[in-house]
């Protein structure tokens, strides 16, 4: 079992852009219908606003009010699919036989969101960003668990996802609207997570990501995950 603590977390989504809407979601869950909504990032300039995707304005309004004022930390951003509008668009244009934009597709890789992050903070500290599986909240935080245990003080755990293109939805049934999560990990007992062998008997109509949303906006003291050789629990100790 690793342990940590959370210090503060943000999420953001089409319709919900604060606890308030997050609880009431976790409340009685729903699909927005806003899909195409994105979050405005007043904090930054215009030209700094002008290379972020969707994905990405979603990931920097979780994020940046978790590090502002504070020491740069190491950043862990992970996403199953990335940035596939982006990608999506890019085929389509080979598909019509036209030149790829350079910068288009220097976006749309998968550690884009965090150098850009790095660029637009200043933070040149460690960033990790890992493509994942279904599970990968848990893989997230079991890497800021080892940077904490390096050394770090703090780190910042980014999740994001893109409804994606009609043409992707028959494969890609697990992103019911955009979302983006962070949350501040540092060292503490607060939350402990154990890969356990035996599998889920029901999972969960959410992602795992969405699911943990959920029980942290309800207060719940324990959270299983299924992945592919058992589940993750996790315990809260008050």
């Amino acid at each position: 079992m690793v342990t940590f603590s959370i210090g503060q977390w943000r999420a953001w989504a089409p319709e919900m852009r604060d606890g308030e809407s997050w609880m009431q979601w976790a409340q009685q869950p729903y699909c927005p219908l806003a899909d195409h909504e994105s979050p405005q990032l007043d904090f930054l300039t215009a030209v700094q606003r002008r290379r972020l995707s969707p994905m990405a304005r979603m990931v920097f309004d979780c994020a940046w009010p978790l590090a502002t004022g504070r020491q740069p930390m190491p950043l862990v951003f992970a996403s199953q699919h990335g940035e596939t509008t982006r990608s999506f668009a890019l085929l389509q244009a080979m598909g019509r036989h036209e030149g790829l934009s350079p910068t288009s597709f220097g976006l749309s890789v998968h550690d884009a969101v965090a150098g850009l992050w790095s660029k637009v903070s200043g933070d040149k500290i460690q960033s990790i960003a890992l493509s994942v599986n279904s599970d990968g909240l848990e893989q997230a935080f079991l890497e800021a668990a080892f940077l904490l245990r390096r050394g770090a003080r703090s780190a910042l755990v980014v999740l994001a996802e893109e409804r994606p293109p009609p043409a992707y939805m028959p494969w890609i049934y697990d992103v019911p609207f955009s979302y983006a999560v962070a949350f501040r990990v540092e060292r503490g007992m607060e939350w402990g997570l154990e890969l356990c062998e035996e599998p889920l008997i029901a999972s969960g109509q959410w992602s795992n990501t969405l699911n943990f949303v959920q029980r942290l906006c309800l207060g719940s003291t324990s959270v299983s995950n299924p992945c592919e050789k058992g589940h993750w629990r996790w315990t809260r100790n008050f």
